[in-house]
């Protein structure tokens, strides 16, 4: 393996191109303590040191940090990690070793989620928002389960007069225009058409 390129990013940081392909980010003291300079050969023994020990441990400390201030799901976490340059393996492991301490966990991610914006959100604008998020759909759907089980219940109708409210929109003088224009409002914000018409037309 040949150190082919070494491109500072900060004053402490650089990548590493390996073989002509990018292998990682260290820091500067880390180049001085592996000799690694452009044009030398990088042992194996270091390539596996820093991709299975260094950058693992890293990586662990970064997730560790960003979930104290606040939850992230598994997807949002990859990201924080991709944007540090981290390769997938690390990436992965990292992961991995948050989520196995529950540090991580996008099912109570997802629930906690539905429980603050129940109220105030439809359950397609809920899931859309979850899947933005990196959960997938199964998740979710565990998650509304959990919820409702929990003997949690959705009202969005309730939401929709609401809304129609805050809109001072009078139903019983609205002429056609505006029916659908706060129809088309309803829908945008992801309540389902029959709940709409529902609640408009009676």
């Amino acid at each position: 393996m040949v150190v082919t390129e070494i491109v500072e990013i900060s004053a402490s940081k650089v990548k590493v191109y390996i073989d002509e392909e990018f292998a990682f980010v260290l820091y500067k003291g880390e180049l001085r303590k592996y000799g690694l300079k452009q044009g030398n050969q990088l042992a194996q023994g270091d390539y596996d040191e820093l991709m299975h020990t260094v950058l693992p441990k890293r990586a662990k400390l970064r997730c560790m940090n960003l979930l104290k201030s606040r939850d992230y799901t598994a997807e949002q976490l990859r990201n924080k990690l991709r944007q540090g340059y981290y390769p997938p393996e690390v990436v992965e492991e990292a992961i991995a070793y948050v989520s196995s301490f529950r540090y991580v966990d996008d099912l109570r991610y997802a629930v906690d989620y539905i429980n603050c914006s129940h109220e105030n959100k439809s359950r397609r604008r809920i899931d859309n928002d979850l899947q933005r998020k990196g959960i997938n759909v199964e998740t979710i759907a565990r998650a509304w389960e959990q919820w409702q089980t929990a003997g949690n219940e959705q009202d969005e109708e309730e939401q929709i007069n609401r809304l129609l409210e805050k809109k001072h929109f009078d139903k019983e003088h609205a002429d056609r225009q505006e029916v659908q224009r706060m129809y088309a409002f309803l829908a945008r914000r992801g309540f389902d058409g029959d709940k709409i018409c529902k609640v408009l037309l009676k």
